[in-house]
């Protein structure tokens, strides 16, 4: 049984993806599952710290970008999205070329509060980083006509 809410499909995620930061730093969303969703980021001068290696921050703004995605998957998004309230990582690996793929699964999801397991490993199926990111349930904000 499927913990999204209502049918997802890569397409989606990627268009919803269009004009922001992951797109920005080349995530894509590549597999949806029933229970987790993965995405890919390549290693560039784009998201490469000043010595050569895969930026801390690259990383976790890939966690970031595929836990919240995951949190809207998950809702009535209708009615509701996820907003960030923390998140952690643990650095285990270097990383200076090629792609690395993220799968995100859940923890817990709970009404208000969503977390996610995040796990980020490198071309050749190696753990480079691990993190956790805690999504809160907010009510849909609408524009002001």
């Amino acid at each position: 049984m499927s913990i999204w809410s209502g049918e997802i499909t890569i397409d989606m995620l990627n268009t919803l993806n269009s004009d922001t930061l992951g797109n920005h730093m080349g995530i894509v969303f590549t597999k949806v599952g029933h229970d987790f969703l993965e995405a890919q980021m390549p290693v560039t001068d784009n998201t490469r710290q000043p010595f050569g290696l895969l930026h801390g921050g690259a990383s976790v703004a890939l966690a970031e970008t595929i836990g919240s995605v995951a949190s809207w998957c998950a809702v009535n998004r209708e009615f509701f999205m996820g907003v960030g309230i923390e998140i952690n990582a643990n650095h285990i690996k270097s990383v200076t070329e090629g792609t690395v793929k993220a799968v995100c699964s859940p923890v817990k999801i709970g009404g208000k509060v969503h977390v996610w397991d995040i796990r980020i490993s490198d071309g050749a199926g190696e753990l480079c980083c691990i993190s956790r990111f805690t999504c809160m349930i907010v009510p849909l904000r609408r524009a002001k006509q």
